[in-house]
């Protein structure tokens, strides 16, 4: 193994502190042993994200909060999944279990429902995690 393993960025992007926070809580340092550590980075506008996504390439993955408001982050994961070459996978986090209609038309490669369980959310960031290290290391 080598000396100095790169950390796994993931983008988190909600109105809601307490959000952010839980989701935070929820990822800890690593998600899974297999995994490296990795380095969460807040936003809590689109516009900060957006500028964010403009001056950065290394995002592993995005978590976007379907309820924030003024901007959702449904449309936003649309708008990355449209404008971004090579776009990192995208999870949404909507208000119901209904509402998964919403995520496949934001493109997102998961889903995860409000209130956010912490297993679940750690689970589906692990299993996004490794498909975009394999298809990273597949190309």
């Amino acid at each position: 193994m080598s000396a100095h393993v790169r950390k796994n960025t993931i983008v988190v992007y909600s109105d809601d502190s307490s959000v952010r926070a839980t989701i935070s809580a929820a990822l800890g340092h690593r998600v899974a042993s297999d995994l490296p550590e990795h380095t969460i980075v807040e936003f809590a506008t689109g516009p900060a994200l957006r500028a964010f996504v403009d001056s950065q390439s290394a995002v592993d993955l995005f978590i976007l909060d379907g309820e924030s408001a003024p901007e959702g982050g449904l449309g936003i994961a649309r708008q990355l999944k449209d404008e971004v070459f090579n776009c990192p996978p995208v999870l949404v986090i909507t208000g119901r279990v209904q509402d998964s209609w919403l995520a496949a038309w934001s493109l997102a490669e998961a889903s995860v429902v409000h209130p956010i369980d912490p297993f679940t959310l750690a689970q589906t960031v692990a299993k996004l995690l490794r498909t975009s290290a394999l298809s990273h290391t597949l190309s």
